[in-house]
Parts: C-alpha cells; structure tokens; sequence
C-alpha cells in the first residue's frame, strides 16, 4: 500500500516442516510466547551459527502451535508506533504470503514481487528441516519458479543459492555481510574465504557463476569511520555490475541510531534523522534498489533522486 516495489519475507521452518515468516527462529522477541504458560517448558538455549541464544525457537512448535501465538513489535523502544498492533497478527506462512501476492496482484493489475531468505539454512539442514526443497516446491506450486518470475531468492550462505539454482530457475542473490565475517556454511565447510574475498572482483566471478545479484551490507558500498561518518565509496557497485550482478544493498532506515553519523538530528537516537540526505548518496553509487524499513521515505527519496 505504501508503494513497495518489492515485499521481503524471511523463511525458518516449524517442528513440522512448514516454512513461516520470522526474521528468526527465535521468537522470543517478535511474539507473545513468553506469556503462554502452556509453553514455558519449550524455553531452552540452543546454539546457531556459533551464536548461544536463549528462548523460545519455531522449530520447536508445530504450525498448529505456532499459530495460537500473536506477533508484537521486536524493538519497542524504538519504534513506539508499531507496539499499536502489537497482538493483532499471527506468524504467516510462506504459503499465506503467496496467496496474499496472488491476490494483490489480481487487485492491482500486476504480479507482486517477493524477495524470500533463506535463514540459518546449514542450522536447520542438519536438524533434518532443509528449506530449499519446501521453498522450491511452493514456488513450482504457484509458478514462481522460472527464470522471469517475480521473486527474488536470497541467502548470507551462498550454498543454500547454490542448491536454490539446482531446483528452480528463479532469481538468486548471495546476501553479503561485514567484510571480515565468513558465510556460516564456510565455517562449516573449512572454506577460509570471507566477504571482503567475496567482493573482489574474482568473488563476484564466482557468485554470478550461479547467482543473479547480490545484497551487500551499505558498508560494503560506502564504509564508515570510526565516528560512523561515511567515507569514500568502494569499487564494488563497477566492480558487481562488471560482472552482470544486480547489487541491493541493505537496510536504510530512518531513525538516527541507524544512519551514518553524518545524517543524525539531534541527540535522541530513535529520532528521525535526514534520510533522504542519505538515500541520496546511497543512489549516488549506481545501486539498482535498496532495502528499508520506511517505503514511503524511500520512494520519495528516489523520485527526488530521478526528477519526477
């Protein structure tokens, strides 16, 4: 309704084996589960991609009882407005999102597009719930699995886009962290590559090998210093394009705490700053989208980057 060219889904699997829509398993901040005493012997501690959490995890519940839960917002302190619908939602499935994109689609005259990670995806293949072959089978079910499909697929561990080329034909982007952190599935693999070796040109040789685009953290595209000031914008949008990759970085946001210190307002860190100032720059690289949490911020940045 905003305007969004494109809606991003992020996919962990239930108990069960369905997929549903967390930005993780853990959904101790993103529900209401923590006041269902009927579930308070699921809270434990597990270990995911080297990183001990403690909470409540999807693959822990069926979809049945996923689906008594209430979605609220993760960050309240920051993003007030949002804690209004706090228990209104239940956890989606990815199956409820692609009904819903067929029927908003039939609404407005055109196919909605889906940009669809797959979360923690070597975690969950060794606990026996692999998510590319469910992913891949809803997509032949709702034909959005060629090759010019409205969908893009997307992964930080390169073999889950890997395997996703193996079973569809759809659109692939290799997400691309902090220069120096390593994709999880080479920490398992013994691969000693890290993203600042992905960005190169030969890295990108090799991601479009099988990938359609990549969507690198906005640091790789212009880093910060040490006061979180941008600094000059690397060679890696040239660099990407050479090499007949689409680059979406991410996230734009507009509250201060998460803009580059050179567009913060004032002091209070949940305040909105000048993000149109940044998307500026940001568009000023030759990027061919963005992520953000704020679509309408962002349409209006770029209609005013582009003149109309």
């Amino acid at each position: 309704d905003l305007g969004a060219n494109v809606m991003e889904q992020d996919i962990v699997p239930t108990k069960d084996g369905h997929l549903v829509c967390r930005h993780e398993n853990d959904i101790t901040g993103t529900t209401d589960v923590a006041s269902h005493t009927e579930f308070a012997d699921r809270k434990t501690t597990k270990v995911v991609d080297g990183v001990s959490y403690t909470g409540w995890f999807t693959e822990d519940f069926t979809l049945a009882e996923l689906k008594t839960l209430r979605a609220k917002e993760r960050i309240p302190g920051t993003r007030q407005e949002n804690t209004l619908y706090d228990g209104r939602w239940e956890i989606p499935t990815f199956e409820e999102v692609l009904r819903w994109a067929e029927k908003e689609g039939r609404k407005r005259g055109r196919r909605i597009w889906l940009h669809v990670e797959t979360k923690h995806p070597t975690y969950f293949r060794k606990l026996g719930l692999g998510l590319e072959e469910p992913l891949a089978k809803l997509l032949r079910t709702y034909d959005r699995h060629r090759k010019n499909s409205p969908v893009f697929l997307q992964s930080f561990e390169p073999s889950s886009i890997q395997r996703l080329d193996r079973l569809v034909d759809s659109p692939l982007v290799v997400l691309l962290s902090g220069a120096a952190t390593r994709p999880w599935d080479f920490v398992e693999a013994g691969d000693p590559r890290t993203v600042a070796d992905l960005v190169k040109p030969e890295g990108l040789a090799w991601i479009a090998s099988y990938a359609n685009g990549i969507g690198p953290t906005l640091d790789l595209i212009i880093p910060r210093d040490s006061g979180g000031r941008l600094t000059t914008p690397t060679t890696l949008v040239a660099d990407a394009h050479a090499k007949g990759l689409i680059l979406h970085p991410y996230t734009m946001r507009n509250e201060n705490s998460f803009l580059p210190a050179d567009f913060r307002k004032g002091t209070d860190p949940n305040a909105y700053g000048d993000a149109f100032g940044a998307f500026k720059v940001y568009f000023d690289t030759g990027i061919d989208g963005i992520f953000t949490d704020n679509t309408d911020t962002g349409l209006l940045a770029h209609a005013d980057f582009v003149g109309d």
